[in-house]
C-alpha cells in the first residue's frame, strides 16, 4: 500500500511493530480521554475559503529564532526512536533536514547529541529536557547541546513524573536489552529497563530521576548555564503563559503531552487561543497534540500558533520506512498544507488569521 494519509502510515506501522511497542507509542494516560479529545478538537473548526485570490505561488516558509523552515512544523520530542527503527534518531534527523523541518531531540534519545547532529549537519535542532534531580548532568547536557549546534532548549514542564499509562502498566513495559538513553549515564536511566507485573519501567524511572520540586524560580539556574533560547513545553493556561513571559522565557509550546500526562486536561488546540492572547504579539507560541493533516496545521496557524510539532505520525513513518518513511510523513503534511492554502484562497501564512476559521457546528441563529 502506498500511504496517502497519516492514518495509512499508522496502519503500516502498527502491522510491523510488536504490540507492546505500538502501545508504548500510541498509548496515553488514564482512560485516554485527552488523547482522543486532542484529535477531535481539530474538527470543531472549519476553514472560511476566499475566492478570486491569486494562489499561483503559495509560500509555506517561516522562521523561528532566526532559523528558516520550509514549513511551520517540526518533529516533537519523543524518546527512544530506536524502538521504531534501528537507525533511530539519526534517521529522523535526516528526514527532518531533507523536509526542511525543525527537529526537537528528546533527552531520552537513543543516539548521542553529537551523532544526531552529524547525521544532518547544519539542520535546525532543539534539545528537549526534563528537569533531572542531578543538576550537574542537566548542565552537562546543555553544554553539549551548545557545542553541537542545537539552537534552543525545550523544557518540558508538565511532567514532574510520567503519567499513569495503563497500556504500559498492563504490558509491564520496560526498555528492551540494549536500548538506552545514550546521553545520560547508565545510573540515570537504568530503571527504564526494569519492570514487574502491573508496573512500567518508564514510570518508575521518572519517579526516581525527575525533580518534582522545581518552580518558576529554578529557571534562573538554567539561564545561568546557557545563552540558548528557552522554550517551555506543556503550558495550557493564560496564567502560566503570562508567568513565562515575566520570567524571560523565549517561547511556549501549548501541549498536554499528547494526552500522556494528566488525563482530563483540555485539548491543546482548545487552549491555544487563550495562551496566544496572554502573550505579546509576535511572541513564539507552538502547539502539538493530535494533528493529523496539513489542514490541521492551517487551523493551528489561524489560531495564532507560529508552528506546530508532530509526534506519533513521524514514528509511524520511521517504523515502516526508516528515514524515507519519516520524510514521507513530513512531506505529506507540507503538501496538504499547500493544498489547503490554495483551495482556501490563503496563499501565505499571514493570510491564515482568525478570520480564516469558523466554529463547527455553527452557533444557532436567532431570528426576530
Amino acid at each position: 500500500m502506498v500511504p496517502l494519509t497519516l492514518a495509512d502510515h499508522g496502519a503500516l506501522a502498527k502491522a510491523r511493530l510488536p504490540a507492546v511497542i505500538w502501545d508504548f507509542f500510541d498509548g496515553a494516560a488514564g482512560d485516554e480521554w485527552t488523547a482522543r479529545a486532542n484529535s477531535e478538537a481539530w474538527h470543531r473548526y472549519v476553514l472560511r475559503p476566499r475566492v478570486l485570490v491569486d494562489v499561483s505561488a503559495p509560500d509555506t516558509g517561516t522562521e523561528l529564532f532566526g532559523t528558516r523552515l520550509a514549513a511551520p512544523y517540526g518533529v516533537a520530542p519523543m524518546a527512544y526512536h530506536g524502538l521504531a527503527h534501528p537507525d533511530a534518531e539519526c534517521a529522523t534527523a535526516r528526514a527532518a533536514a531533507e523536509a526542511g523541518a525543525l527537529l526537537v531531540v528528546s533527552i531520552f534519545a537513543g543516539r548521542t547529541l553529537e551523532q544526531i547532529a552529524a547525521a544532518a549537519p547544519g539542520a535546525p535542532r532543539w534539545l528537549q529536557l526534563y528537569w533531572l534531580r542531578d543538576r550537574e548532568a542537566l548542565a552537562g547536557l546543555v553544554r553539549r547541546a551548545e557545542q553541537a549546534d542545537y539552537r534552543a532548549l525545550v523544557l518540558t514542564v508538565d511532567a514532574p513524573r510520567v503519567g499513569r499509562r495503563l497500556r504500559d502498566l498492563r504490558n509491564a513495559f520496560a526498555l528492551p536489552p540494549g536500548m538506552t538513553a545514550a546521553n545520560l549515564a547508565a545510573r540515570l536511566s537504568s530503571e527504564a529497563g526494569r519492570s514487574a507485573p502491573g508496573r512500567s519501567g518508564i514510570e518508575e524511572h521518572s519517579r526516581r530521576q525527575f525533580d518534582p520540586s522545581i518552580t518558576w524560580a529554578d529557571l534562573a539556574w538554567l539561564r545561568r548555564h546557557t545563552t540558548l533560547p528557552l522554550v517551555l513545553k506543556g503550558v495550557l493556561t493564560a496564567e502560566d503563559a503570562r508567568r513565562a513571559v515575566e520570567h524571560g522565557v523565549d517561547g511556549l509550546v501549548v501541549s498536554n503531552h499528547g494526552g500522556r500526562q494528566l488525563d482530563g486536561t483540555p485539548p491543546a488546540l482548545d487552549a491555544l487561543a487563550e495562551v496566544v492572547d496572554a502573550v505579546p504579539a509576535e511572541y513564539p507560541v507552538l502547539v502539538d497534540g493530535g494533528l493529523r493533516h496539513g489542514g490541521d496545521l492551517a487551523k493551528a496557524l489561524a489560531l495564532g500558533a507560529r508552528a506546530a510539532l508532530v509526534g506519533r505520525p513521524v514514528l509511524w513513518g520511521l517504523a515502516h520506512g526508516g528515514a524515507d518513511g519519516a520524510r514521507a510523513v513530513l512531506d505529506l503534511l507540507r503538501e496538504e498544507l499547500l493544498d489547503t492554502m490554495v483551495l482556501a484562497g490563503r496563499p501565505t501564512l499571514a493570510d491564515l488569521d482568525r478570520g480564516a476559521l469558523a466554529p463547527w457546528p455553527p452557533a444557532p441563529r436567532t431570528y426576530r
